[in-house]
């Protein structure tokens, strides 16, 4: 009665099964979102380079179309092997969550799949395919297709997603205690997903952008195709200042809605532990708090600029932690509360230093890469000789929005807790039951060791077709205009 556990016992004595499926969630969709922005992004800018091509007959466009298309092309196919596991493991590890709330997060997940991802598909192999077969229009048409398909996927997850923040176009069935859909128009038109999409969308072209202006750089500073690399910098350069704008204009837009549906969100990325308004409602640029994040100890702050950020005005008011932990405790732990809405420690507070420092890392490295792209602009003009150090600084920014993306899903995420679906479920009522510690815990291995192996093919294949540099065309001996068929390279 008393031997030696056996390991999977260990397993499940020193760890729970709910920390290991969170943090293997978190984990593979972390992986899987390295490879949806980069697609989104560069699927928009092919097509602008493509067109661009079309337009003018320059054959400097019609090579850099054929180079980062085959980056994009690498870094799709990588995002489609990723992605389905993520649905995967809604059924492994939140089997409880996955029956609770199917009946609505299935739909735009169903449309997702049928629609969007395969015009994506089909329409991203006419455009691998179609280079020799479709006219010049028609085969423009294709990629074109296939970015907004890519932006329309994006949506759909966007929208389940932000039935997560926000749950809305449902009705709680008291007899099967399940959330059936009342109303699809209302999820998809849910607000947190209309500002949520276009800061995706922007962030998106920001990374694809970057990756852009580090493959010029690179090239530029070997003296590499000058022509070409030259206008991918620049174009490079312009996309990303203008999708920061973007992204800072939704983001702002994003921040009010989530003031309204997540205070909570809101007051824990500001470090807010009273509720505030006007001079007192003020931005944290730095503070510490105690411990159990309940007490502000000391902080740096900004007078009315939260207000504003929150509400659009410089006399709004925001809820503070303490008051809402306050509120939330009666209200989802009281008499009207449920097994599913009261946590088993009672706390409806995220970790509050995860959520302050995401929201300003993600702040920090979008105005950062920005920064560089002005900065960029500038000593690039006129053709001016570039000193060593900036193409070393152009090659790193790449990575800059990817990082600053995946802080922002990070603050998103965690955030949000201790709700699985705000004020309906919390997390550790959605996990699997009958899921031991153990059999999480493999799993999780064997996708990082999986993962992490194709995070090195993904990133060698990308380098080596970003170091290739655009592929050379056969020039007709006449000196017609190119034919789009004539390539040297193909995919």
């Amino acid at each position: 009665m008393g031997g030696a556990l056996g390991p999977g016992e260990l397993v499940n004595e020193f760890l729970d099964a709910l920390t290991l499926a969170r943090w293997q969630f978190g984990l593979t969709t972390l992986y899987h979102f390295l490879f949806v922005p980069l697609t989104v992004g560069l699927s928009l800018l092919v097509a602008l380079l493509q067109t661009a091509w079309v337009r003018t007959g320059e054959t400097k466009y019609l090579r850099l179309t054929k180079l980062y298309g085959k980056i994009f092309l690498i870094n799709f196919a990588m995002g489609v092997v990723t992605g389905i596991v993520q649905e995967f493991q809604f059924g492994m590890n939140w089997s409880n969550y996955s029956r609770f709330v199917g009946d609505i997060f299935g739909a735009p997940l169903a449309m997702e799949g049928l629609l969007a991802f395969f015009l994506e598909a089909t329409f991203i192999g006419l455009w691998i395919f179609g280079w020799d077969k479709l006219p010049k229009g028609v085969h423009l048409a294709t990629i074109w297709v296939t970015s907004l398909a890519t932006m329309l996927s994006a949506y759909f997850i966007l929208a389940a997603n932000a039935f997560m923040q926000n749950p809305v176009g449902y009705e709680l069935n008291p007899e099967t205690q399940r959330a059936e859909l009342a109303d699809i128009g209302a999820v998809l038109a849910n607000p947190v997903a209309i500002w949520q999409f276009p800061h995706t969308i922007f962030a998106s072209v920001m990374f694809g952008a970057t990756v852009m202006i580090a493959v010029a750089a690179w090239h530029l500073s070997r003296r590499q195709y000058v022509d070409e690399m030259r206008t991918s910098l620049r174009f490079g350069l312009w996309a990303n200042i203008v999708a920061f704008l973007g992204v800072g204009f939704s983001g702002h837009s994003l921040g009010m809605v989530m003031t309204e549906t997540q205070p909570m969100k809101m007051a824990t990325a500001e470090a807010l532990y009273n509720n505030a308004s006007g001079a007192d409602a003020s931005f944290s640029l730095f503070s510490l708090g105690t411990p159990d994040g309940m007490h502000e100890i000391f902080s740096i702050r900004v007078p009315y600029l939260l207000s504003f950020l929150a509400n659009g005005s410089f006399d709004g008011s925001v809820e503070g932690i303490r008051d809402l932990q306050a509120e939330y405790t009666e209200l989802y732990c009281g008499d009207a509360g449920t097994a599913l809405t009261c946590p088993s420690d009672g706390s409806f507070v995220p970790i509050v230093w995860v959520t302050y420092w995401a929201f300003r890392w993600m702040i920090g490295l979008g105005l950062l890469s920005a920064l560089v792209s002005v900065v960029g602009l500038w000593i690039t003009r006129a053709r001016r000789d570039v000193p060593a150090w900036a193409w070393k600084l152009a090659v790193w920014t790449a990575p800059l929005p990817m990082l600053g993306s995946l802080v922002g899903w990070i603050f998103t995420e965690m955030g949000r807790q201790p709700w699985i679906v705000f004020g309906v479920m919390t997390t550790e009522s959605g996990v699997s039951p009958g899921v031991p510690a153990w059999a999480v815990l493999v799993s999780l291995i064997v996708f990082t060791l999986v993962y992490g192996g194709l995070a090195v093919v993904e990133f060698k294949l990308i380098v080596k077709a970003a170091k290739a540099g655009p592929p050379d065309i056969e020039q007709p001996a006449d000196g017609a205009d190119v034919d789009h068929a004539r390539f040297a390279t193909v995919y």
